[in-house]
């Protein structure tokens, strides 16, 4: 009895219609980049560069001083001056701060500066360091460039020998605040590991293609959606770093799966349908779940995160499109000329080398398996113990490297002032319309507020010239913006002292100003954290179930995808918090950055899940056909081992050359970027995944019935030849 006939699969027709329609798929795609380009070229949306927290006491704060006292509603900076002489008695170092002070003045949106001139306390105890605090009119994402660099040319050009003058504060931390890296690196990285894998300038250049193609669209899409969506001004950087990622490993795997089919003696067409209809399935379910972690990013409360992660969704999306329609009709086209120019001694073939060293190293897996595992989990659970003791928070100007001038302001005014005084809390009041409170009631409130022991120094209310039906406090605590003690003194400012000493004055007042905001912001993302976590990990544990049909599978991959984001977290507090090895970095010890858990869970969880798809697709793909475990993970792992680790050394590499840079943050993004994927690529993949899958034996592909029957059935790939 014949048996009937094999339904092609919709990957299979698409890559049999890819092969006979190459060029009009190519132009296609051209044009449709093309006209991408130009409709967010001509129609495309303004970045913002104003985050809000709504629902936030800080935003709440602001959103008051806005409305009735606007001279007070933008952010702030300071003038710090250091002076050989007594500037309380030395008419010359007077006169010379006038002046500098003066000329801020006539910056056009300058509010209202409070010069130490008009007010001793502005001045150290020991008559050598003053400070003025300037007040703009708009917050600092708002500033026109040139304003702010003209009030750090002021302060630069008014330094003499006997007289050092420093910018500092908010403002001038946004001016200083360097992008997150450089794309152009990533591909030069990319380029070489390519050409090392590869042995091919031909393959190499598809991957580096498909990884533009795959930016430009998601630019573009961002670029218009901004003109209904609130997209951060830094979101082209992140899709960078994120696209070229993707881009790449997509199209890697199918360039790689191209390449083993004419090795194996397939016609073009062939191994173009093989490639698809294989490793496009595994392209397909990865974009799906690298998709899913950016858009739980929606659900952490904060408008411009949510938008970060849409971003990041939109490019990963492009890329997995670019590699499952442009790549195939590309790779008809190229044909055999893949392998041409070709570099002598580099590697030059593809597919399951049972003499190769990834396929001794399974072997050696295999035998020894439950050695092998709990090695890697030791090394994995050794790593991330650090992260028990994780304090999050945003770390200050203080961490800034010393050639920055908010450094030197921070530092100044740290000798002459304390640490508390670079990061002033505003306390915005809310005084009864019609029914003004008098100053004795604002002056019981800044009393209250100055009794408390985290407090340094309260200046005087200040009534809305405009409305008087709004003051503003500012407070000085006696610790830096990043300590935690600043943060506990937000809270009990909020929930003890102002509640108590307001109670029945019909006054409301709100703890806002940029350190309120930061710990605002921590606050949120913290109580929200646990829910991206259990989202993106339950989301993905589903998808992985119905394409792999195997529910050990899906559980296993994500408790090692967390086990590797966890060794990467506790290499960051080890460094960065507990400062083992911070001056090889160059950075100080400090709280871990409240957003870094959060984008890092985003990035690694996708970019893990790629590799763990990539690996588990092939070891499915031979049990499918030969039905034993044992020969399909090794198998399994040698086709794919070479693939995974040039796709994890182009990541390492590029997220490595933000070590390099100058600001704290930067490098831990770097650091533990690089390390979670390092350790994914190698202690994980290499170690863990085969010898547990070993161990488990058959038992990987379980599946209960009752389950097996409510699943979807999704057939992307072909059925298994016999």
């Amino acid at each position: 009895m014949t048996s009937p006939p094999r339904t092609p699969s919709l990957l299979e027709r698409w890559a049999r219609f890819s092969c006979r329609h190459a060029w009009p798929i190519v132009g296609a795609w051209l044009g449709i980049l093309a006209g991408l380009t130009f409709a967010n070229m001509r129609f495309g949306g303004e970045f913002i560069t104003v985050f809000r927290i709504p629902g936030s006491e800080a935003q709440e704060a602001r959103d008051l001083l806005r409305d009735r006292f606007p001279g007070r509603a933008g952010d702030s900076g300071s003038v710090v001056f250091k002076s050989e002489r007594n500037i309380a008695s030395d008419a010359p170092t007077r006169d010379a701060i006038g002046a500098v002070l003066a000329a801020v003045d006539e910056i056009p949106t300058v509010a209202s500066i409070e010069s130490p001139l008009d007010n001793a306390g502005l001045i150290s105890a020991d008559g050598t360091i003053a400070r003025a605090a300037v007040h703009f009119s708009e917050r600092s994402n708002d500033l026109p460039d040139g304003d702010v660099k003209r009030f750090i040319r002021i302060a630069d050009d008014a330094n003499t020998p006997g007289l050092r003058v420093e910018a500092g504060g908010h403002v001038v931390g946004e001016q200083e605040r360097p992008d997150l890296g450089s794309e152009w690196i990533g591909l030069v990285a990319a380029m070489f590991i390519l050409l090392v894998a590869f042995g091919s300038v031909a393959a190499m250049g598809l991957p580096i293609g498909a990884a533009i193609f795959g930016l430009g669209a998601g630019f573009a899409l961002v670029g218009l959606a901004a003109n209904v969506a609130a997209i951060p001004s830094f979101s082209p950087q992140f899709m960078a770093m994120i696209g070229i990622g993707v881009g790449i490993d997509y199209s890697l795997l199918i360039v790689t799966r191209f390449r083993e089919g004419l090795h194996a003696g397939e016609s073009v067409e062939d191994a173009v349908i093989l490639a698809t209809s294989t490793s496009g399935r595994a392209v397909a379910f990865a974009g799906a779940v690298v998709a899913a972690a950016f858009l739980g990013l929606t659900v952490m409360g904060v408008p411009f995160v949510a938008a970060l992660g849409v971003a990041g969704a939109t490019v990963v999306i492009a890329a997995a499109l670019v590699a499952l329609t442009l790549m195939p009709a590309a790779l008809a086209l190229i044909g055999h000329r893949v392998d041409r120019w070709h570099i002598p001694l580099l590697h030059s073939t593809e597919g399951v080398d049972e003499t190769s060293w990834w396929f001794r190293l399974s072997a050696a897996i295999q035998r020894r398996p439950i050695l092998y595992m709990l090695a890697a989990a030791a090394v994995l659970v050794t790593l991330a113990t650090p992260v028990l003791t994780m304090r999050l928070g945003f770390t200050d100007d203080g961490n800034n490297p010393t050639s920055y001038h908010t450094r030197r302001a921070y530092d100044l005014l740290v000798e002459g002032f304390g640490p508390g005084f670079n990061g002033p809390l505003i306390l915005a009041a809310k005084l009864p319309e019609g029914r003004p409170a008098g100053a004795g009631t604002l002056d019981a409130i800044a009393a209250a507020v100055a009794g408390d022991r985290g407090v340094a120094e309260v200046n005087p209310p200040i009534v809305s010239p405009t409305t008087g039906t709004a003051a503003v406090i500012q407070v000085y605590p006696r610790t830096s913006p990043q300590d935690g003690d600043t943060q506990r003194l937000v809270h009990r400012l909020r929930e003890d002292v102002l509640p108590s000493v307001t109670a029945g004055s019909g006054i409301e007042v709100y703890v806002g100003g940029a350190t309120a905001s930061t710990i605002d912001a921590r606050d949120r993302i913290t109580s929200r954290m646990p829910y991206l976590f259990a989202g993106v990990i339950g989301t993905s544990f589903v998808l992985l179930t119905v394409v792999f049909r195997a529910v050990v599978v899906a559980a296993k991959a994500a408790i090692v995808n967390l086990l590797s984001i966890g060794a990467s977290y506790g290499v960051l507090v080890a460094i960065f918090q507990w400062g083992w090895g911070a001056s090889l970095f160059g950075v100080e010890p400090g709280p871990i950055e409240t957003f870094l858990p959060m984008m890092m869970f985003a990035i690694l969880f996708g970019l893990s899940m790629d590799y763990e798809v990539f690996l588990i697709s092939r070891v499915r793909e031979e049990y499918a056909r030969t039905r034993d475990n044992a020969n399909s993970v090794s198998h399994g792992l040698a086709a794919t081992a070479r693939v995974i680790t040039a796709a994890a050394a182009i990541m390492v590499a590029v997220f490595l050359t933000f070590v390099f840079g100058d600001v704290r943050v930067i490098k831990e993004f770097g650091i533990g970027l690089a390390t979670a994927i390092f350790v994914d690529a190698t202690i994980v993949r290499l170690v863990l995944v085969p010898s547990t899958m070993e161990l488990l034996g058959d038992r990987n592909w379980w599946l209960p019935r009752w389950l097996d029957r409510i699943l979807p059935h999704i057939h992307l790939e072909a059925a298994p030849e016999p």
